[in-house]
């Protein structure tokens, strides 16, 4: 891939770092810096992985270059910085390499032409640490047919898509393929419900959707999210998405836009379904607004794929499992699909909330109606030959 490092042109070597980050479907390129080495690595199938151990010396070089493919400042050692690569000439699209491409099912956000790269460079005792993040659009993963869900989790955002109002919330941590399933649900809207009036707020657009009206939101500055939330309920929109619910203020909006004639989508962080209706009355919203507005949440995951190049079904168990090639860079895994779980809430659910009840008390609850979890949803994709056990 790249020279070993001596006297190697670091220009040249940056940009094939990026380059393979590119062809392995890496989603995050990381530079981090050590005693006696740049380590570089790739985030594949989120996994992270090291990839090059460089010289020392060349490890301001490198940053310096990434700081000027990012338009940052060279000279400030000192702080944080982040900026965006624009077009790179030697870049190429993240297919396969003549491999067999990602599948229905697949929600992995690797695996098409990369449609941004963002910087963020921060200083450390050993030197200034520079993770590239790669944003890519595949075109197998736009539609919400495509993304694998349960027949009984597709259904019910289909059903939540047609309708005219109510909040959908999507929970699970950053790199969980929230944004690629809200964008999916808007094409949906947008396919079968045309001419409704759609906007979303986001920080940053990662993709851009042709039929919707998508706002950056600038993480300093007098635009934020309630302010433009606000403004945006005056402007007759029929859907709203916001990138996230980060604080309370937002989420009291939110949830009365929900409540007055509008179809709203946003995501939250948060371990579980349960735990999300936990946190928005953390948040100061009212027992009976969450109960009133709340029309599913959804929490989903990643795992990774077996790779269909050399994954092998046990004899005993029937069960596939990873083995490792050098399509998949012996990793045994290509790709990513997706577990999720979600919950619509029923009279006993509201009757919990109202009374204000734990954790416990609502997990209770949805374990005796039958809940299918992230756990009973992976089994699902065992049994298919999709991943493993131990990915679930």
């Amino acid at each position: 891939m790249s020279e070993n490092g001596k006297g190697a042109d670091v220009v040249t070597l940056v940009d094939q770092l990026l380059d393979e980050g590119v062809r392995r479907r890496a989603s995050d390129v990381h530079f981090e810096p050590a005693r006696d080495a740049m380590v570089v690595k790739y985030r594949l199938d989120g996994v992270l992985q090291t990839v090059e151990e460089l010289p020392k010396f060349l490890a301001d070089k490198m940053i310096a270059r990434l700081k000027v493919l990012g338009g940052l400042l060279t000279y400030r050692n000192d702080i944080p910085q982040e900026g965006r690569i624009q077009g790179q000439g030697g870049l190429v699209s993240a297919d396969s390499g003549g491999a067999e491409p990602n599948i229905e099912g697949s929600a992995s956000d690797s695996g098409g032409a990369v449609t941004d790269m963002r910087l963020a460079i921060f200083p450390t005792v050993h030197g200034q640490r520079a993770v590239v993040r790669l944003f890519c659009e595949d075109a197998s993963l736009t539609q919400l047919g495509q993304l694998g869900f349960s027949d009984y989790v597709h259904s019910a955002l289909k059903q939540i898509a047609a309708g005219n109002q109510g909040v959908l919330l999507l929970t699970g941590p950053a790199g969980s393929g929230k944004s690629t399933t809200l964008a999916a649900v808007l094409r949906y809207i947008l396919r079968y419900f045309a001419g409704r009036s759609i906007v979303a707020l986001e920080d940053p657009v990662e993709r851009h959707i042709d039929g919707v009206t998508q706002v950056h939101i600038p993480p300093s500055g007098e635009m934020t999210f309630p302010v433009a939330l606000r403004s945006l309920l005056r402007q007759d929109p029929e859907v709203l998405m916001i990138g996230e619910i980060r604080d309370a203020e937002t989420a009291r909006i939110a949830i009365e836009a929900g409540l007055t004639g509008h179809l709203l989508m946003s995501t939250m962080h948060s371990g579980s379904c349960a735990g999300a209706l936990l946190r928005l009355l953390e948040m100061g919203i009212e027992t009976y607004q969450v109960t009133s507005s709340i029309s599913a949440i959804l929490n989903q995951r990643l795992v990774r794929r077996l790779c269909p190049n050399c994954k092998e079904k046990d004899k005993t168990s029937g069960i596939f499992r990873a083995v490792g090639c050098e399509e998949c860079y012996s990793t045994g895994y290509h790709g990513r699909s997706l577990v999720a779980e979600m919950i619509r809430l029923d009279g006993r659910l509201r009757k919990a909330i109202l009374g204000r009840a734990d954790l416990d008390t609502l997990e209770g609850i949805l374990a005796e109606r039958g809940h299918m979890n992230m756990v009973h949803d992976g089994r699902r994709l065992v049994a298919e030959g999709v991943t493993t056990q131990e990915e679930i």
